[in-house]
């Protein structure tokens, strides 16, 4: 039987607040149907990929929602802008149902191939989108493609961005370099082995996956996903997800999710499960800047 392992002083300091023993931040990319055939300009000619990816806000984060509320459970949404623009009644939902909304491209771009300026003109394009649309002012960011360029943490500073949730470097948060006496970003890393697209996605042209045919069994998936929540529990630790509503949404998988959430829910007040933007003030307000405790290996 696992047992919890003896934890050292440093992982002791960083427990949670009002003495919870672990994190979650539930966190959904509403990606639509942005993305590669977006970027190239094959879009208009493959109604095929658009009606896939317009599933997710129109239909599938409506679902998503509801299943939240029903357990009382705030979650972080990473959205591109261009979603907003197109959907902007179902991501009003988001803000007023007390989730969060954060930075996540415009048409989920890749960030390590663009310029610094093309990534200023995304971020500024953004930032007005979400203002002017949902009356809000992100301070979170997740990179689209899982990967940035040496200036983005620099430029998402001058946007007032806190915290990303984008790389996978720890499994609990930690700030990034900082050329100043203030701390870098504070990243909140996930995991893409437990991404929803490596168990449940289908699609073609282009086929991912390769070969196709590669659905996972429900339950196994619900499995997986509640073993790793777990042990992240077991061990204190901030476990976050990086799942897209039009994939993990649909109606029979959404009872994976509901597995989930039971999961999380049955360890009652022991779990913080919190929005990114609170976990990324709350770890801040813990560690003055130049503290080891916060600073990644």
């Amino acid at each position: 039987m696992l047992t919890e392992p003896s934890l050292s002083a440093d992982l002791r300091a960083s427990r949670w607040p009002a003495g919870k023993q672990s994190a979650v931040a539930l966190a959904f990319d509403v990606d639509g149907p942005t993305g590669d055939a977006m970027l190239d300009g094959s879009l208009l000619s493959n109604p095929r990929y658009f009606t896939q990816g317009a599933y997710g806000p129109w239909k599938a984060l409506p679902r998503l929602l509801d299943l939240l509320g029903a357990y009382d459970l705030k979650a972080t949404f990473f959205i591109p802008t261009w979603v907003v623009l197109h959907w902007g009644e179902r991501c009003e939902r988001i803000v007023r149902e007390g989730h969060e909304v954060a930075y996540h491209g415009h048409r989920h771009e890749v960030f390590i191939d663009l310029s610094r300026q093309q990534q200023l003109d995304i971020m500024e394009r953004s930032r007005a989108i979400f203002q002017e649309r949902l009356g809000v002012t992100p301070i979170g960011f997740r990179t689209p493609s899982g990967d940035w360029s040496e200036e983005t943490a620099h430029i998402l500073r001058a946007f007032g961005v806190l915290y990303s949730s984008s790389m996978r470097g720890d499994d609990r948060p930690y700030f990034h370099p900082s050329a100043t006496p203030e701390h870098g970003l504070v990243e909140i890393p996930g995991r893409w082995d437990i991404d929803d697209y490596t168990a449940l996605a289908y699609t073609e042209e282009p086929d991912f996956p390769i070969g196709l045919d590669r659905i996972s069994d429900y339950r196994t998936v619900e499995q997986n996903w509640c073993a790793e929540f777990e042990g992240y529990h077991r061990e204190g630790l901030c476990w976050t997800t990086i799942l897209h509503p039009k994939v993990c949404a649909k109606p029979g998988r959404l009872s994976i999710l509901d597995g989930l959430f039971q999961a999380i829910a049955a360890h009652g007040d022991a779990v913080w499960a919190a929005r990114c933007g609170d976990i990324a003030r709350w770890w801040i307000d813990q560690h003055s800047p130049g503290d080891r405790h916060g600073r990644s290996a």
